[in-house]
């Protein structure tokens, strides 16, 4: 990433918790621990559903007095309902401020330039009132800023950003493995630990109950997970959602992303799997990697 690229991530959406009881409200509902996030920290999180199935993620950065969710936009109203339904007598307020807010994306490199800034994900400094933070998940995918949409063109001339192509940051978080967009095909068909969120710092296994907890916590304490979510590279032909992927007529995974940047769920387990091979699925030949930040 060019130090001195910025990308517009207008794919994002900003939603505000607010009120006296905005922060018991998240803790009972997130996957991470909402006394992680300060004014110097942020982090990442997820709702899943009472079983542990995947239903929406985002980033989380204390704003005044309540909290900002960096969130994927085609996910964003579904977030608000699924929130609001939870939020029954809680004195907590929920605005979607997207049409007010966005979201830039920058270098990890440029980052380190700032004041008080440290080489750590989640790492929060303010600019003009704006956080400014690293990447909580990888900080490799660089640093985000969240601003005002009338003040972010004068904001990046005065730090030397210049608009960049987005399609170089949705490929960079592809290559680290880290799904860039369409969250939604993930719904309900994988459980967060396969999302390997865990290794992504969206899981905090000491906190108390949240929606779904039980069996993440099961999964990860029995040794039983086996299948995870990996990028997919297309060698030729074309990827359809919800296909097998095989090696030697031995299914090993299944699509669940099959667009420009795909994932799919993979027995990573299995003796089948090698990643140095390549796969097959009904009408294309793969490769999958496996991020080096996976260890086993």
């Amino acid at each position: 990433m060019n130090i001195k690229n910025v990308y517009i991530l207008n794919d994002r959406a900003i939603l505000y918790i607010n009120g006296e009881d905005a922060k018991e409200f998240l803790q009972n509902l997130i996957s991470n621990d909402i006394n992680k996030v300060s004014d110097i920290n942020s982090c990442f999180s997820s709702l899943l559903t009472p079983q542990g199935k995947f239903l929406y993620e985002f980033i989380i950065v204390k704003h005044k007095s309540g909290y900002l969710l960096d969130c994927e936009k085609p996910q964003a109203k579904e977030l608000f309902k699924q929130l609001s339904l939870y939020k029954l007598r809680s004195k907590v307020e929920i605005l979607n401020l997207s049409n007010e807010f966005v979201v830039a994306a920058f270098s990890h490199e440029k980052f380190l330039t700032f004041d008080a800034a440290k080489d750590q994900p989640g790492c929060t400094i303010k600019y003009r009132e704006d956080p400014i933070f690293l990447d909580p998940r990888n900080k490799n995918l660089g640093a985000r800023l969240i601003i005002n949409l009338e003040k972010l063109y004068l904001s990046l001339k005065k730090l030397d950003l210049h608009d960049a192509d987005l399609k170089e940051y949705y490929s960079l978080s592809h290559s680290l493995g880290i799904v860039p967009k369409d969250l939604n095909k993930l719904k309900d068909k994988l459980f967060g630990i396969e999302c390997n969120f865990e290794e992504l710092n969206g899981i905090d296994f000491k906190k108390g109950c949240y929606v779904g907890q039980e069996n993440t916590a099961r999964i990860k304490l029995k040794n039983k997970l086996s299948k995870r979510l990996f990028p997919i590279n297309l060698i030729n032909g074309k990827l359809h959602e919800g296909e097998s992927i095989y090696n030697n007529e031995i299914e090993i995974g299944r699509v669940l992303i099959d667009s420009d940047y795909p994932f799919a769920l993979i027995k990573y387990l299995n003796k089948n799997f090698d990643e140095k091979v390549n796969f097959k699925t009904k009408e294309a030949s793969i490769n999958i990697n496996k991020p080096d930040w996976i260890k086993k």
